[in-house]
């Protein structure tokens, strides 16, 4: 007759045991956080990038001896710009070493969402806070693209907080004044999607934190393009930074965004998983586990290479003139 051998346990090793499990879980769920490392990594993508030359510019040159006429090539091409952070917890952003920026200040504590009793209902208001920080790897895709030729230079500064909605509480979590501008109360108007299409997401206006949709990750999506359109845009009733670098010869950076149209823009998401393609919304939705989302905002820039004192024109080979 066979005994089968007893093993006796040490508490204290299985206290060792759990405490290591522990840790290693928690270190996993840190190991997924956003990074600027990642942040950084994720700029090499040829898709969002998408560099084209799209032209010929046109310079004067003149030294002691007389004047010619020199051209250089008109390149397009997009450049992440903005870390745009939608996020339920005041505080709780998805970049982890930026969180603190945004930490709970009076006025603007606690966060959430306020979810209806009834299950049946779509009637689910919820709430995001929104960051827009400079994106640290927009240095990188320009040199990215400079190898392709010439690359333009981006007009936002790495780290920068251009929009910190802790910071705005009464036009981010009241409405004020936006609620009563005819944006926010005509039907149809500045509106994520299409409803014709069965894909509208909700309204651009009021261009504040909370919305009535069912879908976490479309509640995240529309805060974020909220907050990039005005943050592209000077004269807003917010509390921010505006984004808008000016034109100069032989550089044309990009106007303010819009949403559905992805000549203006392109979103990349960061997290809760990185992906190296951009598009608009609305896009495939990916439910995050914490209520937190972050998107890189690329925009278009178009330049050409000074090959002179003075700029005279540029030609598209579009058809259009700058």
């Amino acid at each position: 007759m066979h005994t089968q051998p007893v093993i006796k346990t040490d508490p204290k090793t299985s206290f060792v045991v759990a405490q290591t499990v522990t840790w290693l879980l928690a270190f996993s769920n840190r190991a997924l956080a956003l990074t600027t490392a990642g942040i950084s990594s994720s700029v090499a993508s040829s898709q969002c990038l998408e560099y084209r030359v799209v032209g010929i510019c046109f310079w004067l040159f003149c030294t002691s001896f007389g004047c010619e006429v020199r051209t250089s090539t008109k390149v397009r091409h997009f450049i992440p710009e903005l870390v745009v952070s939608s996020y339920a917890d005041t505080g709780g952003s998805a970049w982890t070493e930026l969180a603190v920026l945004s930490s709970p200040i009076a006025g603007s504590e606690g966060g959430g969402n306020l979810i209806t009793p009834n299950p049946l209902r779509d009637n689910l208001p919820r709430f995001k806070n929104v960051d827009g920080i400079g994106h640290p790897g927009g240095a990188a895709a320009t040199q990215l693209a400079s190898q392709s030729g010439y690359a333009c230079p981006s007009g936002a500064t790495a780290f920068m907080p251009y929009y910190l909605s802790t910071l705005d509480p009464l036009g981010w979590r009241y409405g004020i004044p936006e609620s009563v501008y005819p944006e926010s109360l005509v039907p149809g108007m500045r509106e994520v999607g299409s409803q014709a299409n069965g894909e509208m997401w909700g309204n651009v206006y009021p261009r504040q934190g909370f919305l009535v949709q069912p879908d976490d990750f479309k509640a995240g999506a529309v805060m974020a393009q909220r907050a990039g359109d005005f943050i592209t845009r000077s004269g807003q009733p917010h509390v921010y930074l505006p984004l808008t670098p000016a034109a100069r010869d032989g550089y044309w950076p990009p106007g303010p965004i819009q949403e559905n149209d992805i000549t203006t823009h392109k979103w990349q998401l960061l997290y809760p998983q990185l992906q190296m393609t951009c598009a608009i919304f609305p896009s495939e939705a990916l439910q995050s586990e914490d209520g937190g989302y972050a998107w890189s905002l690329w925009r278009p820039y178009s330049c050409c290479k000074r090959e002179g004192q003075t700029f005279m024109f540029s030609i598209d080979f579009e058809g259009g003139d700058s």
